[in-house]
């Protein structure tokens, strides 16, 4: 029986404590992980990468993840991939603000486990190969 490839997810951070916590998390959770610092990065990535999901920060240095959210989104290869923005400012009535922007959902700094890995979840559910 082949053994089932794990679900990558690239993760674009540039705060070197947040991408230590959100590494952690996933890693414990059976996810592989690629990394980018900046938006530009996370672009140039994604063709080696293909990973089945992306969580964006929105402050980057350089292009921000709106920026690149929008980019990812435009390009067929990419445009099926759920992006959720990392943001320390979803505060209430700003998610449609946020989803608006293209984002397939959002997590919420300071990071809670729980509510992170269910985001990832869900937008990984409605994926074509499903579970997580």
């Amino acid at each position: 029986m082949a053994e089932e490839r794990k679900k990558k997810i690239l993760l674009v951070e540039d705060n070197h404590m947040n991408k230590v916590l959100v590494k952690e998390i996933l890693t414990l959770h059976g996810y592989e992980i690629a990394e980018a610092a900046s938006g530009t990065e996370a672009i140039k990535s994604l063709m080696e990468e293909k990973p089945d999901l992306i969580l964006m920060d929105i402050h980057l240095p350089g292009m921000d993840g709106i920026t690149a959210t929008r980019i990812i989104k435009s390009d067929s290869r990419n445009s099926a991939i759920p992006v959720l923005a990392l943001t320390a400012s979803a505060m209430r009535g700003e998610e449609d603000e946020i989803l608006s922007k293209g984002f397939d959902g959002y997590v919420a700094k300071p990071i809670d486990r729980r509510k992170l890995i269910d985001a990832i979840i869900s937008s990984m559910a409605g994926r074509p190969d499903g579970k997580p």
